[in-house]
């Protein structure tokens, strides 16, 4: 019942389809709000998500006209888990051809969750003159800051897991789940998904379990297929640390971080060494555990409507 009232009153798009296919890949977009308003271009977090119609909630849809898509091999976008063509440049190019394909001309406002934020950032590091301010928040830099933290840190904090996942792949943790996902075993996928496919979830948890949880429908076999493509390919950075490296071309664009202090998916520090790299930018550093969170949900909403006023 209660998804059902929450489908209810999520917004409703005015229009929705695909991009043109290229690569292989059919992008699917929305667009919520108004048509004539100033445009906001969200990306979704994963890799591996979803545009979700509850991301527009929060926003004076009067004033502004909210856009969307679902990344290439995710959700709506076909086909489902196409990794082929599938780079962190090939979705920022998407963005472009989005905005371009909607004939938008004025600068946009960006927003992304998590993965969602690099998006975004290395978007307005290529296209700045596109970009009048980003909603950032769950700030994950994809930097050796955060291929460290991924295991040698977490391990300080869930090492039982760490343990098991090395035990489970016997050599490169990536690459071995990597493949385990992308065969046609059925036995290899779930162990896959239900070990390292789990990782946000034991790090976002006290009590962690993992192992025998997750049942893969075509969506969330897709989903994690996705996700452990980027990671097996380190996001496609082509440095150690590309947004930090590049971030003096968006010094002037404004921009509102807010994220959880205890954070163990995406610590803090790559949040604030961004804040302060931006001079322009405001930090909100939320007093709450985990990468997800009802008072992180309630602060991000908050500190973007304040900033969209």
């Amino acid at each position: 019942m209660i998804n059902f009232w929450k489908k209810w009153f999520e917004p409703k798009a005015y229009n929705q389809g695909y991009l043109p296919e290229i690569d292989g890949h059919k992008v699917f977009f929305a667009e919520y709000g108004n048509p004539k308003g100033k445009p906001i271009l969200i990306f979704h977090g994963g890799p591996g998500g979803s545009a979700k119609p509850s991301y527009a909630q929060g926003v004076n849809l009067k004033k502004y006209r909210v856009i969307m898509f679902d990344q290439r091999g995710c959700s709506k976008s076909l086909p489902q888990g196409k990794l082929e063509n599938n780079t962190t440049n090939d979705l920022i190019n998407d963005a472009y051809r989005l905005l371009n394909y909607l004939e938008i001309k004025e600068k946009v406002i960006l927003k992304g969750p998590s993965w969602g934020s690099s998006l975004a950032l290395m978007f307005a590091e290529k296209y700045p003159e596109k970009v009048e301010k980003m909603l950032l928040s769950q700030v994950f830099l994809a930097d050796m800051g955060n291929a460290w933290w991924e295991f040698e840190g977490c391990r300080w904090h869930y090492p039982e897991f760490v343990e098991c996942l090395e035990n489970k792949a016997k050599g490169d943790i990536y690459d071995c789940f990597a493949k385990k996902i992308c065969s046609n075993n059925k036995r290899q996928q779930l162990e896959a998904a239900n070990y390292y496919g789990y990782y946000e979830r034991v790090c976002c948890s006290l009590d962690p379990k993992w192992g025998d949880c997750l049942e893969l429908d075509e969506k969330s076999l897709a989903s994690n297929r996705v996700f452990m493509h980027y990671a097996k390919n380190r996001f496609f950075m082509n440095s150690k640390n590309d947004i930090l490296k590049n971030i003096k071309k968006i010094k002037n664009i404004p921009a509102i971080i807010v994220h959880n202090r205890l954070d163990f998916v995406c610590p803090v520090k790559g949040a604030y060494e961004l804040h302060k790299a931006l001079p322009n930018s405001r930090l909100v550093i939320v007093p709450e555990f985990g990468h997800v969170g009802k008072r992180l949900h309630k602060t991000i909403k908050e500190e973007f409507k304040r900033e969209l006023q």
